[in-house]
């Protein structure tokens, strides 16, 4: 995949496609990227880039000017064109699996209070939010952006680390241990040690189960609970799981 960012302040994003998985994503060619200044296509003297809103209100707009012409020096929009911004669609897995799909990719940046409306309607493709709050920063909502993408491109992380992950399957990951088994008094839970791949299988379904029906109810709503998921949920709330989200990390304790 090819990602090009569009940004008044491209320094920012530099480190993040210089280190960790993305580094090693550019390094074997999954993920090529060009980060571009806006400023470059501001011609005037100073290299103006916002200007006040019409209407009145605070703070500065971005012009158009400047914003059409690195749009257009990238393919905008004959390429899929992203605009982060806290008014657009809310960025979810389905989302994103579906930009990842895509070879080229265009992500702009906004700052202030945003960009001029017509070069959201002539030359973006998707508004998205990555949440309902406000950001000073367009390049740390458009890096939240790239990595929920990129990390989905095939190579860049193991198929089976993906499968697992929370909204993969419309559940939140269950809880993960790792060495020492006894940790402050506390234990890795029985099960995850005794080697019985079936147990440890319905463990964390239905620690997934208590993780999601105590911090993100409504997921269980786009879900198919009939069968054993269904069974097991009838269990958890048996159990007063729904109420108790710690149920899914309890094990031996170090108790004599």
């Amino acid at each position: 995949m090819n990602i090009k960012v569009l940004s008044l302040f491209p320094e920012i994003l530099e480190a993040y496609f210089s280190a960790s998985i993305m580094k090693r994503a550019v390094a074997k060619g999954l993920v090529s990227y060009e980060l571009i200044n806006i400023r470059d296509f501001a011609y005037d003297r100073h290299r103006k880039c916002d200007d006040e809103v019409f209407g009145g209100g605070a703070g500065m707009l971005m012009k158009p000017e400047p914003l059409d012409r690195a749009l257009e020096s990238v393919g905008a929009p004959g390429v899929r064109t992203i605009f982060v911004t806290p008014s657009g669609r809310l960025l979810n897995q389905a989302m994103a699996e579906d930009f990842a799909h895509e070879d080229k990719l265009v992500v702009l940046c906004g700052r202030y209070e945003g960009i001029d409306q017509r070069i959201i309607d002539t030359r973006v493709t998707d508004v998205v939010s990555i949440g309902d709050y406000i950001l000073s920063s367009g390049e740390v909502a458009a890096m939240v952006l790239i990595d929920v993408v990129y990390r989905l491109i095939p190579g860049v992380i193991s198929g089976e680390s993906l499968a697992e992950e929370s909204f993969s399957s419309g559940l939140l990951e269950y809880p993960q241990y790792t060495r020492p088994e006894e940790y402050a008094t506390m234990h890795v839970p029985e099960v995850l040690v005794g080697g019985n791949h079936a147990a440890i299988a319905r463990w964390r379904l239905k620690a997934s189960l208590i993780k999601t029906l105590a911090y993100r109810p409504e997921l269980l709503n786009t879900i198919d609970l009939t069968g054993e998921l269904g069974r097991l949920l009838k269990e958890v709330i048996d159990e007063g799981g729904e109420n108790e989200p710690r149920t899914a990390n309890s094990g031996r304790t170090g108790e004599k």
